[in-house]
């Protein structure tokens, strides 16, 4: 019998990937953002096209900053009660859901398929997001990644030194459900981010929030943060919490605010062996208790322990992508969010 009930899920799976895409709209919009006034910059002289006409540029004025970009579906037959938001992790983009790095559907795709309305953003300073200058603006410095960095730190390799340009060189940890073929296409995704630009992140979500919720919100990584602190902002909208790898936590003064909003959490692979992830799944884990205590609840999935083996920190894009994807769809299904 288990072995017919994996069958038909794998055929579920394969039928999900081949079906096509039928939508009633899509579109996209900028949300959120403030305006600033920048004073006290020289007047440039700027030649914008080889050839062309040197025009002054005054920077001095006013400015536009901290804007976020959404992209939406609605898709023609809607099973989802609500609209499903996606929130990437730090260092990358919206491109998180969309097709993995190996040409394969990506979790945007298999969601709307099931029905869902998906709104997928590119965070503030983020891809098409809104830009500002800095230190003016934007205070730091923004933070860049090496081609190595996300193979040894996203748990796709075995830890330091794992990385190589040769495939044939490169110490995947066993069992690895990365895509390694489609590695040198996934550094493309990676863009510049901040450490000290999280206010204003989480302000331009709270501003999607209110705009197209009451939702359910999906995030991973560096969003786990966000997507918490956003629910605790809003609990009245944010219905249901997915957060894929967290890496952050919410405000452990608000956990009340948490009470009534379902949580799932989701840990991949490898974590044990990994410098970082042991604690940073403890560190959730012990929020996530507080939550419960003020009366929440809460679920964690150990892909490992439920026999899902072999996943990285970018899940979304490892090779078994739906199969994880049906764990969350399954979870939704069971809080009734699904019609």
């Amino acid at each position: 019998m288990k072995k017919i009930l994996v069958i038909a899920a794998m055929a579920a799976l394969a039928g999900c990937a081949q079906a096509p895409i039928a939508l009633k709209d899509m579109g996209s919009f900028h949300v959120g953002g403030r305006e600033v006034t920048i004073s006290g910059k020289p007047v440039k002289e700027v030649t914008f096209t080889p050839g062309g006409v040197p025009a002054k540029v005054d920077p001095n004025g006013v400015y536009m900053v901290e804007s976020m970009y959404v992209q939406y579906f609605v898709p023609q037959n809607e099973h989802g009660a609500l609209p499903l938001l996606m929130w990437h992790g730090g260092g990358l983009t919206g491109v998180t859901y969309e097709t993995t790095p190996d040409g394969r559907e990506g979790w945007l795709n298999y969601f709307i398929k099931k029905g869902w309305t998906v709104y997928n953003s590119d965070a503030v300073e983020r891809g098409r997001a809104g830009w500002a200058m800095y230190p003016d603006v934007f205070k730091g410095e923004p933070v860049f990644l090496t081609t190595e960095n996300p193979f040894e730190r996203f748990r796709i390799g075995a830890g330091p030194g794992s990385y190589s340009k040769d495939p044939a060189k490169m110490k995947l940890n066993p069992g690895s459900q990365f895509p390694v073929e489609g590695y040198d296409n996934f550094t493309k995704q990676n863009v510049p981010r901040w450490t000290t630009t999280d206010d204003a992140i989480i302000a331009a979500y709270i501003a999607l929030v209110d705009k197209v919720c009451p939702c359910v919100v999906l995030v991973h990584s560096q969003a786990g943060q966000f997507g918490q602190k956003v629910a605790q902002a809003r609990p009245d909208k944010v219905k249901a919490l997915v957060l894929v790898e967290p890496a952050g936590l919410g405000d452990p003064k608000l956990v009340d605010k948490l009470k009534d909003t379902p949580i799932l959490t989701v840990f991949g692979d490898f974590i044990e062996q990994d410098s970082r992830w042991p604690l940073i799944r403890a560190n959730e884990l012990k929020f996530l208790e507080q939550v419960r205590t003020a009366g929440g609840r809460y679920e964690v999935v150990n892909l490992p322990q439920i026999g899902i083996r072999g996943n990285s920190h970018m899940m979304m894009m490892d090779k078994n992508n739906l199969q994880v994807a049906d764990v969350i769809q399954g979870w939704l299904e069971k809080q009734g969010l699904y019609k």
